[in-house]
């Protein structure tokens, strides 16, 4: 009483082809795969945005990013240490 045999889903397979047509029904489907594809092209253009904005974030960061924070440069036990020869 719970479940649906295969005989039930083929009943609502033709009662629906037979209220709208071959056409219809394809054009229910077609209209669901471009909303599919939309999506997903959708979902590519928000990464490729987020990816844009990185760039941006990284690029104006410049070269200091790689620079010792002020509190090392004070603990740091040889200063100048690289000047030497």
């Amino acid at each position: 009483m719970g479940g649906l045999s295969i005989w039930h889903w083929l009943v609502v397979l033709l009662i629906v082809l037979v209220l709208f047509g071959r056409g219809r029904v394809a054009d229910i489907m077609g209209d669901f795969g471009k909303g599919i594809k939309s999506f997903k092209q959708g979902m590519g253009d928000d990464e490729e945005e987020a990816k844009a904005k990185a760039a941006k974030i990284h690029s104006l960061e410049g070269p200091h990013h790689d620079a010792k924070p002020a509190g090392e440069a004070a603990k740091d036990p040889h200063p100048g240490a690289e000047h030497r020869n």
